[in-house]
């Protein structure tokens, strides 16, 4: 009896993430570069959040850049014409379906986060299990300097910090740590240090960071004060 329920359980494991949940499956229309429609049905992809159409961005030499459009190019670029299949999740946003779809087997949103298209929306991403790689993919990008992450980023959609987090996380979610360059080298800031407020992110090579994380992966070191 033993032998049979570890077999069940053994097939159970090797079943795909979306076994047993409502699947949709076609050729993607991207909307922006985490909304897309598939097979009549628009899906709002879960645990990432990506540029509005009309939002613009900073490089990093301060200049400002159509980030919205471009992270929309460039989910087109990797979708149009591949079929996806997508997991319904069970939760719903502005009546689009809360989904993780995926293209060759591989989650579409940690490949949007590795293009530097779109970044990890903490909340939900952990409400869903996936934190832990989508920030993985995002320590990528950083490393890479991949689109949005070539610069500072713009603040985290307030929806993505995660209710329950003190607010000292919520600070590093919401993107409050400064990353300064100097001759001491790239050092990050965290609110409440002593010379947290003396830092301008005008400097050429400062950006910001959502997380001590992601900091650390990137090559900068936590002010000593």
């Amino acid at each position: 009896m033993f032998r049979l329920c570890s077999f069940f359980v053994a097939i159970f494991l090797a079943l795909p993430l979306w076994a047993g949940q409502p699947e949709i499956s076609g050729l993607p229309r991207v909307v922006d570069a985490d909304t897309i429609d598939v097979a009549g049905q628009r899906i709002r992809l879960g645990g990432i959040d990506a540029p509005e159409m009309s939002e613009r961005c900073q490089r990093g030499d301060g200049r400002s850049w159509p980030c919205g459009q471009w992270a929309t190019d460039q989910a087109r670029a990797m979708l149009d014409g591949q079929r996806l299949r997508c997991v319904d999740l069970g939760a719903r946003s502005h009546r689009r379906v809360v989904g993780r779809c995926y293209l060759d087997g591989q989650d579409v949103a940690i490949r949007l986060i590795e293009a530097g298209a779109a970044r990890t929306c903490h909340r939900f991403a952990r409400e869903q299990g996936q934190e832990a790689a989508y920030l993985a993919a995002e320590a990528r990008a950083i490393e890479a300097r991949a689109g949005i992450f070539g610069g500072p980023l713009n603040p985290l959609a307030g929806f993505c910090v995660p209710r329950s987090e003190p607010r000292q996380a919520q600070a590093e979610n919401t993107c409050n740590i400064k990353g300064n360059v100097s001759a001491n080298g790239r050092i990050y800031h965290m609110p409440g240090q002593r010379d947290y407020d003396r830092v301008s992110m005008a400097r050429p090579g400062a950006r910001w960071f959502c997380s001590e994380e992601a900091a650390q992966a990137a090559g900068w070191r936590r002010a000593m004060r």
